[in-house]
């Protein structure tokens, strides 16, 4: 078995009256890759604060590896003001940043250990630093390295922080929600930066795809408890059912002999013999396990939305620009009844701008918006609203309705309605201010489904989500007699709601695709390879003529030996296309070791080059069989 590079032992943490976890332990091993998921307000977050020093907790003992180095993305970090972005990776504060000042300042001035520094240096492959810190800030979309830290918005500097501890290549990477503020491109990205890292890694994340791909084991924060699942998302899906179909069965079977049990208390006297006492001992085992409540079927939304006519909008010739940024430029869309549209493109293209268009928040530089009589916005805005936090959780939602509308006559209490959204009759009655992110943005999603919208506007709502509500609002959205809009990074949630895409490309370039996500990828692949196949054959066409073999006016005919090496490169680009795929299959299917995952991540580059090369080879030989 692999080293442990981090062991938890009996670890609880309480915040007054709530426990978080109780007696948890776990262990991650050396090069595993581990999600950790539960409901918000679980205490994700709080738990990987505590293992990286920056929470204290109740009881239980965390212990690392000696000697390693850790790299910890906290969910909302801060950069150091005063500086630009350059300087703000120079100041994170690792072995290389330390190593490389302390040289600087050798080399200043004059000191005896100047060699010594210099020897770190080279240990730590330290003396290109400042190229790797521009090419990762460059993949995450960050190319003013001069910008002032305090001019940046939060998601640039969740993506600065994020490249800082990448850079330092940690032993155990720590990561919470790391998806967060990047676009597809972006997460498609590090998707393939972490699979060819052999570093350990703990992170907290929605992103259902990121999971699967990403991640070889699940660790799940449930009722103060924690499940181990050996597997990616995929599999900890299956077996997590599986526990729970069996823990309700342990529940209604102790809950049947409990009643009997409990009669038999209530007769037998108080003077009881060795086998009454050593039953009454079992009674008050069982007794723990009849009291438990059985794990509930997800709640199913269903509220009542407003009638919505033919006419929703028509987007007639609009231009919008920012200096020399151009967003959209004489774009005409009518939208249709019913329709749901998924809006992604990369950070900056202008898709929140064009949300805020919609709604008039924006004025177009040229044309106009004609929106129907009958369509009721809906709004989820990516920055969220400023709740009063001193006020409860049910008061919040009881503002603007004690009841609300299912239909046919059927009514839902405000309280009814924050239980779909997993707030107890407990937790209904906290103050705003006790809730995590997580749960403010869950109440926020709550008071806006209340008002039945007819026409739904989503801008990036899976961002601090849990999943298991992120499955409540796809249901919602899926069943939803009305029209969405969904501006979103997260794939699966795209793949299981959108009917189809508006893709910003960047210039003011918008396409709109019939499809969900996965079908857009795959077509765009399919344009990529295309496009590489009329290219290559381009610059076959524009060699020189001098590199080339006279061609014979007469009609070539292939010789034997060529006859047999087109039907044996036939077979081995079959073979190498299979190949290909099985290894694609196996680095997404998450059951693989450190040393399988970085051996096929050296031969796939490998395949790809002998595909492309035997198959221009067999080009050139097809046409000239074909004559």
């Amino acid at each position: 078995m692999a080293n442990s590079v981090l062991d938890v032992q009996g670890l609880t943490k309480r915040i007054g009256n709530l426990t978080l976890f109780e007696n948890i332990s776990f262990s991650i091993e050396e090069g595993k890759r581990v999600g950790l998921v539960a409901r918000n307000g679980n205490g994700k977050s709080s738990l990987l604060d505590i293992i990286c020093g920056q929470e204290d907790y109740d009881a239980g003992q965390i212990v690392f590896r000696n000697g390693i180095s850790i790299g910890y993305l906290q969910q909302q970090p801060v950069l150091p003001e005063g500086c630009t972005v350059m300087e703000a990776c120079f100041q994170h504060g690792n072995q290389v940043t330390d190593t490389i000042r302390h040289y600087a300042e050798s080399l200043e001035q004059g000191t005896e250990d100047l060699m010594e520094w210099s020897e770190k240096m080279d240990a730590l492959n330290a003396w290109d630093y400042e190229v790797r810190i521009k090419q990762i800030l460059t993949q995450l979309h960050i190319t003013d390295f001069n910008q002032r830290v305090e001019h940046l918005s939060g998601g640039q500097v969740k993506r600065i922080a994020l490249a800082n501890v990448l850079l330092t290549e940690p032993d155990l990477l720590i990561l919470d929600e790391p998806t967060n503020h990047l676009d597809i491109e972006m997460i498609e990205w590090m998707e393939h930066y972490l699979n060819g890292r052999t570093s350990s890694l703990l992170m907290v994340t929605h992103d259902r795809y990121f999971l699967d791909r990403v991640c070889s084991e699940i660790l799940e924060l449930d009722n103060e408890t924690i499940y181990s699942y050996k597997g990616n998302y995929s599999y900890y899906l299956e077996k997590r059912q599986e526990r729970i179909d069996a823990k309700n069965s342990e529940i209604a079977r102790a809950n049947n002999l409990y009643r009997k049990e409990l009669d038999w208390m209530r007769r037998m006297p108080c003077a009881r013999g060795h086998k009454a006492r050593y039953r009454e001992e079992s009674f008050y085992e069982l007794q723990k396990i009849a009291l438990q409540r059985p794990e509930e079927k997800r709640a199913v939304l269903t509220v009542k939305n407003t009638y919505i006519g033919n006419k929703i909008f028509e987007a007639r010739y609009i231009s919008k620009s920012y200096g020399d940024k151009t967003i959209l430029k004489d774009f005409y869309y009518n939208f249709s009844r019913f329709e749901k549209m998924g809006v992604i493109g990369k950070n900056g293209t202008g898709k929140s701008t064009f949300i805020k268009l919609l709604l008039g928040q924006e004025k177009p530089d040229a044309g106009s918006f004609s929106i129907g009589e009958t369509v009721r916005f809906g709004y989820y805005r990516q920055e969220g609203i400023d709740f009063d936090t001193q006020k409860r959780v049910i008061d919040a939602v009881r503002e603007i309705a004690e009841y609300v509308d299912l239909g046919g006559g059927g009514k839902m209490s405000a309280s009814q309605l924050l239980q779909h959204f997993m707030f107890s009759p407990e937790q209904q009655y906290n103050y705003i201010y006790k809730l995590s992110g997580g749960e403010r943005c869950r109440l926020y999603l709550c008071t806006i489904l209340m008002t039945s919208p007819n026409f739904l506007i989503l801008d990036e709502p899976t961002n601090n989500l849990d999943i298991v509500t992120l499955q409540v609002l796809e249901e919602y959205l899926q069943a939803f007699k009305g029209c969405v809009i969904i501006v979103s990074h997260d794939r699966y949630f795209m793949d299981k709601v959108a009917d189809h895409l508006l893709v910003f490309q960047g210039e003011g370039k918008l396409k709109d695709f019939p499809g969900n996500y996965t079908q857009y990828k795959e077509w765009e692949d399919e344009q990529k390879k295309i496009a590489q196949q009329e290219s290559n054959t381009k610059k076959l066409k524009d060699e020189p003529v001098h590199n080339k073999p006279v061609r014979s006016q007469v009609k070539q005919k292939l010789s034997f030996k060529e006859r047999k090496e087109l039907e044996q490169l036939t077979v081995e680009i079959e073979e190498l296309e299979q190949e290909k795929k099985s290894m694609e299959d196996a680095l997404c299917s998450g059951t693989l070791s450190v040393d399988e995952i970085n051996s096929i991540s050296k031969r796939l580059p490998s395949i790809s080059q002998q595909i492309d090369e035997k198959t221009m080879r067999w080009i050139e030989l097809s046409e000239i069989e074909e004559g």
